[in-house]
């Protein structure tokens, strides 16, 4: 996702003195000294903690699981990649993906040219092999998010300012700007070693707000999400702003959709519903100005349309006929990805980040366990099971908070009327469960290897002294954090249906030679290799970490991927493998099942730019009659080997 104007999206204000979480971090952290060794991380995870790069063992030479140089740091109109490595483009805005779909031209876009084409300002990526259920390397489905529009850096000659209210835009304007977003799937082929796209491929398809849809679980057919348009509440129609994703165990992508509240125009004020959209950051701003020609995206006309996004979709890539279905069981929030799991008694577990400054982490367990011989037997796996939110305890402990209609707060006297409204407002049964509020959760990820999961946490200018947290430890945290969850059981195979984890923080981001940042990572992190803001990450099949970073242009330093060391000496190490180009972030990094590729999605190149006619880069074709390009790049390393050593 973009640090630009989401960057200042609404999140919880209502919020109550905590205790003083410096001196109880403190006391954790001098008994963490003693946990090192095998043995020492065996009796911290019995206790629901482990070592932690607070207390790394200060070696030299701390044997790193990477292997490769690190790249300086660097801000310049293009992108650069560590020595060794090939980084080229795939895949660019634009580019025609549907068979007979027109060749991009900046000057003649449409609704219709860019329904077939590559989607606009890629962000999650997943490589799916073909066949399904192979672990073919060199041929597959991508499967990359779209997630919003730029207009004042891709439509020549539009002048307004990025992120503004945009009352010029023309109806045809919109329109194409709606289908720029949501996901794109495209058949690619490694050939002699060099990737290419298939396309006139039948897989080869475009999800945008145009794009019909289906919704099923609890919010399914309930009155706060039935409109005009479709009075069953079963028919909702596009998606938008897909942030990140995640793919389940029988092939399937999962969208979502993050920070809609843009989209839409109206006075909550005038509404039946001003509590939830006020919850939600509807105020009416109607940034692309959708409301202008699209009555439904106008709350006050519709006032349930807003509720038919920030949902969890399901679609499957292997089949370009299947209808997306948002599932309404995995909860109603800014979901930033959809991360699986198979706990260790077969039931699927969603971990999600609501992505706003004091919102919260929510996961789903599934009823049912998986049918892995079966695909379809998997098909409404998600609509069954327990959402449930963080609360995270002073002793390394967390709880998972059911979010059951009829349990505790979340009863018919407190507005929860049905399990319906439980999931359509989620973020208010959260408040009400008084789980722990967060600093803008980002990604979530599964190591496959250990089975341990990993929360990233951007950053919240707005924490302040008297709402830190044990695990938000920071005034003014604009560096953004990393925090480990463990499951109890040995991995990959743990419990990660438990009601209680125990967790500890990897690295605070930011500077190390500015100790007003309060930074922590490895002492060997170099002066390229720390980082802050992060976003989106990823693990290797070999489960080495991977960050990618949103917001280090405001620092005039390139935004890129990092790698990280979990284990040993070198825990907390980062070292720098990428920089993306000027006003991009590095989102989405994915890889094959033999590790030799690496995809890495550059979201907003030049997004800094005041207008399209002074960009600050055309990356990447540095063509003087195009704009800059959201892109995905490919990375491969030049003797042909495993990325990262």
């Amino acid at each position: 996702m973009t640090n630009g104007s989401k960057s200042n999206r609404q999140g919880r204000s209502e919020l109550t003195s905590q205790p003083d979480f410096a001196n109880i971090l403190k006391a954790r952290l001098s008994r963490r000294a003693i946990l090192h060794g095998a043995a020492g991380t065996s009796a911290a995870v019995a206790m629901g903690t482990a070592g932690s790069v607070f207390s790394p063992p200060a070696s030299a030479g701390a044997a790193s699981a990477f292997d490769f140089e690190e790249i300086e740091r660097i801000y310049d109109e293009t992108h650069h990649v560590a020595s060794g490595y090939r980084a080229e483009i795939l895949l660019r805005w634009g580019d025609p993906i549907i068979a007979g779909a027109s060749d991009f031209d900046p000057d003649n876009q449409s609704r219709q040219t860019q329904s077939g084409q590559f989607g606009y300002n890629c962000d999650f990526t997943a490589f799916l092999p073909l066949p399904f259920g192979s672990d073919n390397s060199e041929h597959g489905l991508l499967c990359v998010n779209n997630e919003y529009p730029d207009p004042h850096i891709s439509i020549p000659g539009w002048v307004g300012e990025a992120w503004a209210s945009s009352p010029d835009l023309t109806a045809e304007q919109v329109d194409t700007l709606m289908a720029a977003t949501g996901h794109s799937v495209v058949e690619i082929e490694k050939i002699d070693g060099e990737w290419r796209v298939v396309a006139d491929s039948e897989y080869n398809r475009r999800l945008d707000l145009f794009t019909e849809m289906a919704m099923s679980g609890p919010a399914a057919g309930h009155d706060l999400v039935k409109t005009s348009e479709d009075p069953s509440g079963t028919r909702p129609v596009g998606t938008h702003t897909n942030c990140s994703g995640g793919v389940t165990p029988w092939g399937t992508i999962l969208t979502c959709e993050e920070w809609a509240y843009y989209d839409f125009g109206g006075d909550p004020a005038k509404t039946d519903q001003e509590e939830s959209l006020t919850r939600y950051g509807y105020d009416g701003h109607d940034g692309l100005s959708l409301a202008r020609y699209h009555p439904r995206f106008n709350f006050e006309q519709e006032p349930n349309e807003t509720n038919r996004f920030h949902w969890v979709v399901e679609f499957d890539p292997y089949d370009p006929q299947s209808v997306p279905v948002k599932r309404s069981a995995l909860g109603r929030f800014g979901h930033e990805g959809a991360q699986t799991a198979v706990s260790s008694d077969g039931r699927l577990v969603v971990y999600s980040g609501d992505d706003a400054r004091f919102e919260y982490l929510f996961r789903f367990v599934s009823r049912d366990k998986i049918d892995m011989n079966d695909r379809a037997a998997n098909k409404d796996l998600l609509d069954h099971g327990v959402l449930s939110v963080a609360k995270f305890d002073e002793d390394g402990t967390m709880s998972w908070l059911p979010l059951v209609h009829g349990e505790g707060p979340l009863t018919p006297e407190n507005g929860f009327a049905d399990q319906g409204e439980v999931v359509i407002n989620a973020r208010l049964a959260a408040d009400a469960l008084g789980a722990t509020t967060m600093d803008r959760p980002e990604d979530f990820e599964v190591n496959p290897v250990t089975g341990r999961v990993y929360v990233v946490l951007t950053k919240n200018k707005k924490r302040r002294a008297d709402n830190l947290n044990v695990v938000n430890t920071r005034e003014e945290n604009r560096q953004g954090h990393l925090v480990e969850l463990i499951p109890p059981g040995d991995g990959p195979a743990v419990d990660h249906a438990a009601d209680r984890f125990g967790w500890d923080i990897l690295v605070l981001c930011g500077d190390p030679s500015k100790p007003e940042q309060g930074a922590s990572f490895h002492p060997e992190t170099s002066a390229n290799g720390w980082f802050s803001t992060p976003d989106n990450i990823a693990f290797d099949p070999q489960g080495r970490l991977w960050i990618g970073t949103d917001g280090m242009n405001s620092l005039d330093l390139a935004d890129g991927l990092f790698a990280v060391d979990l284990d040993g000496p070198a825990r907390g190490k980062a070292q720098a493998f990428y920089a993306c180009p000027a006003g991009a972030e590095c989102t989405g990094p994915s890889f094959t099942p033999d590790g030799r590729t690496l995809f890495i999605a550059v979201q907003h190149p030049g997004e800094d730019s005041e207008t399209y006619d002074s960009l600050t880069t055309r990356w990447p074709d540095f063509d003087a009659g195009l704009p800059p390009r959201p892109s995905v790049v490919v990375v491969t390393r030049e003797d042909g080997g495993v990325v990262g050593g």
